[in-house]
């Protein structure tokens, strides 16, 4: 396999000689600005080496590519703060009033000299723009105040930008092109705008499937291991770490190397481009562009990638193995040994449909757990299947070529409290109550036998208990025989379809019915449907589309509906679908609010546009669902959690009843007594409840007034480049608008306050924000409700509060 895509990185001569850096967003027809470029693999490579089928030279070499970005970046943090603006001047938009520039070009005569080196131009040298002519102060205009780290992090997302746009133009693949392509545009409008870099869309948000595939691993080497002594289960936890560490630095096939593959479906090739692209922005990429967050594969991903490319990496895996055999530590080799033997057992479990490991419910013991979290923290994890040596690169991969040195390091998760720690119930209290309650059900017989007030939904379950009511998922199907009871089941089904859904064609009922992409779950009742829900699972977009959903009127009102969804419901849960949609007409939406859904869709809709059936005059309505919950028992195991509650608070009553005298110290003279003096409140539970303290804003006007006014501007640049911005962002003219002064007698405007802020008139934050709302109380008092201006007003207003809640100087 020849790998994943390349990342080309820009050729920088580490003591900064004869190398050229350029504008690649604003001039992408001379992105390096003339400078010699060299090509280097960035695939899954890392100080592991654990790619595929990469010679130890690559390795090297792409080692070496990683610390050839950080040493760039860090030498361009080093420059001095001139050189540093000029090189953001090439990617920030010319501040002048009416001007679209969107980069500082270098002057002609300049053209092939690097600001990475020793060129440094003029504030006053004007852009080569025809169109813009500015001098270079105007491009950085917005900049001279922001602090080092902002400043830093906009030249890291600028080197990630122009490493981008230069293996954007030499890779072949198009599909890899496109989303280098998109990376570069997130990027330069970050740059732009001066926010984090966040990826938003179809695609989706980490993690894409659950369990992931370390969950399902860890869980494997228990499932199949756990009988084992502690030397061999521990070298199987090695050889699945050294798996795992394997998958996060393999290099995956693009989509269209994998066209030739006649045993993909046309379903499978879709799913695989999805999670190919998936892998591409959110592990591959960031791994060289620092800019972008970044996760490791085998944390986002499960088994759908999995299975489709376990087959061609487990032989990689295997000859990597054999030719590394003698590299490796005499007391490691048994990883090597025990390999075959794991991946054997890791594919027949990714073919069992039915298999443990994949289930998210799925837990091994605590104390497994535990364990191997002590063996992970005394034992340093196999870096991979390169070398030995390559160990303690792999552990500090991130400081040294990974993140950059300016970024502060994440913070360690806490461990749970302990149960000792925790404000909970002895567990001897609720086992009484639990015990109780269970008696009472017992000896209370006429209650359990003529229930006053059970539920419907408990009535069908008894009916399902006794095999009064079955139910049953069918469906027809063109490469197997379908047996005689199914297709009289499908009939009848077709029947109570049209029936209870008159405006339906009934030959669209029995087109969907029979159709073999669409099942039924169907409710059996005398051997004759008496309602179903016929529906499409689409599992690679991760939802199941609702067709029809009906019982027949002589039994509805019974709890068969809900009981119906219910089971559709842990239906999906269990084939790992975690959403259903469906178009409800007029009188069927209070029926599916009841049962969870919600016309307000968190589906993104490119998930599903293109996918699902639309309807006229009817409702788009979705469902979430929890993998953890079993719905057919949700509501039981509610009432339950409800008896068991009313019963503890029956017990603490009956401790706790005592009849106090009342208080005479008010009658002797005590004008107040400390709450917690007053007999019997901590008998019954009380406690004392500490105030938290107010934390203390980072920016109050007790703080240094240079990095308040900094915060200002900050606030007041990002207010101006909103979208809404444009009527607030220049004095009111008394030419364009006559009148106004007559009833504005305080104007106010974003070009004032930028020139007040200049002068050091805002020394306190009331002051500023007071401004700002003259603004918008302005505007909203001369226009009125309909107009574009008051909207703008509205809008602007919003955005301005969420800025200032972002750095703690709102408090309303």
């Amino acid at each position: 396999m020849s790998g994943g895509p390349a990342i080309t990185l820009k050729s920088q001569p580490i003591d900064g000689s004869n190398s050229n850096s350029g504008n690649a967003a604003g001039q992408q027809q001379q992105s390096a600005n003339g400078a010699a470029s060299a090509s280097a693999s960035a695939a899954s490579s890392s100080a592991q080496g654990a790619a595929a089928n990469v010679p130890p030279a690559q390795e090297g070499t792409r080692q070496n590519s990683l610390q050839r970005i950080q040493q760039r970046k860090q030498k361009v943090f080093n420059l001095p703060e001139s050189q540093k603006l000029a090189k953001l001047s090439m990617y920030s938009a010319c501040q002048a009033e009416g001007c679209r520039c969107t980069g500082w070009k270098t002057p002609q005569e300049n053209r092939h000299r690097d600001v990475e080196s020793s060129y440094c131009p003029e504030f006053s040298e004007e852009c080569r723009n025809v169109s813009c002519r500015h001098p270079l102060r105007t491009h950085i205009a917005h900049l001279t105040e922001i602090s080092r780290s902002s400043m830093d992090d906009l030249l890291g997302a600028i080197i990630d930008m122009e490493n981008l746009f230069m293996s954007m133009q030499r890779v072949e693949d198009e599909d890899t092109k496109k989303v280098y392509l998109y990376l570069f545009r997130l990027l330069r409008q970050c740059v732009l705008t001066r926010q984090q870099a966040v990826i938003r869309g179809p695609l989706g948000d980490p993690p894409f499937e659950s369990p992931c595939i370390t969950k399902a691993v860890l869980s494997l080497v228990f499932y199949k291991y756990n009988h084992l002594n502690q030397t061999e289960l521990q070298t199987m936890t090695e050889v699945a770490k050294t798996f795992l560490n394997f998958l996060n630095h393999y290099n995956f096939e693009s989509p269209s190397a994998r066209r030739g593959d006649l045993t993909l479906t046309h379903e499978d090739a879709s799913t695989y481009k999805i999670n190919y692209t998936r892998w591409l922005v959110f592990c591959h990429v960031p791994a060289f562009c620092n800019s972008l967050r970044q996760f490791e594969t085998s944390l986002v991903f499960g088994r759908t990638l999995l299975r489709t490319v376990f087959q061609y990496m487990s032989q990689q895996l295997r000859k990597k193995c054999i030719s590394e055999r003698d590299r490796f530590p005499e007391d490691k080799r048994s990883i090597i040994t025990q390999m075959p033997k794991f991946l054997e057992a890791l594919r027949a479990e990714l073919l069992k449909d039915d298999s443990p490991i994949w289930d998210s419910s799925y837990r091994p013991p605590n104390s497994f757990v535990i364990q191997q979290r002590k063996r992970h923290q005394e034992v340093a994890p196999t870096a991979g299947v390169s070398n030995a040596a390559a160990a303690s690169a792999s552990t500090n991969k991130r400081s040294s070529v990974g993140e950059p040195l300016h970024k502060r390091p994440k913070k360690e998760i806490p461990e749970r409290c302990s149960s000792e720690n925790l404000d909970d119930l002895p567990i001897e209290v609720v086992t009484r109550a639990m015990k109780a309650v269970s008696e009472s059900k017992t000896t209370n017989k006429a209650e359990i036998l003529f229930p006053v007030n059970v539920s419907r939904d408990e009535n069908v379950k008894a009916e399902e208990q006794k095999r009064a009511i079955e139910f049953h998922v069918v469906g027809n199907s063109l490469t197997k025989p379908v047996d005689k009871q199914t297709v009289l089941w499908l009939l009848g089904l077709q029947l109570v379809f049209a029936h209870q859904l008159p405006e339906m064609p009934r030959e669209y009922i029995s087109q969907l019915v029979f159709d073999t992409k669409h099942k039924t779950l169907a409710l059996i009742k005398e051997n004759q449907p008496i309602g179903g829900i016929c529906f499409r699972p689409f599992p690679s977009q991760g939802f199941t589309e609702i067709v029809f959903c009906a019982v027949t009127m002589a039994e509805q009102v019974k709890g068969y509906g809900t009981h119906l969804m219910n089971h559709l419901k842990d239906y999906s849960i269990q084939r790992g679908i975690k959403h259903l949609l469906t178009f409800a007409d007029c009188d069927a939406i209070g029926y599916f609010k009841k049962q969870g859904f919600s016309k307000d869709i968190k589906l993104a809709r490119p998930v599903y546009a293109g996918y699902i059936k639309e309807y006229d005059s009817a409702t788009l309505m979705h469902c979430e669902l929890h993998p953890s919950i079993v719905n057919t028992q949700f509501i039981a195991v509610i009432r339950n959690q409800s008896e068991i509650l009313k019963e503890l608070i029956a017990q603490r009553h009956n401790e706790v009843q005592k009849v106090r005298t009342g208080l005479t110290c008010f009658k002797e003279g005590l004008p107040s007594i400390p709450v917690e003096s007053i007999p019997g409140l901590r008998e019954i539970g009380w406690k004392p409840q500490m105030r938290p303290v107010r934390a203390s804003r980072p920016l109050e006007e007790s703080s240094d007034p240079e990095k308040l006014a900094t915060s200002f501007g900050s606030v007041l640049q990002s207010v101006r480049q909103h979208a809404t911005a444009w009527p607030f962002l220049r004095p009111v003219t008394a030419a364009e608008v006559p009148d106004y002064y007559d009833h504005i007698k305080y104007p106010m405007d974003l070009k004032t306050m930028g020139e007040r802020l200049k002068k050091g008139y805002y020394q306190t934050r009331r002051l500023f924000m007071a401004d700002m709302a003259r603004i918008f109380s302005n505007c909203r008092f001369y226009n009125s409700p309909e107009t574009e201006y008051y909207r703008c007003a509205n809008s602007l207003e919003r955005y301005f509060q969420t800025k200032m809640r972002e750095l703690g100087l709102w408090d309303k």
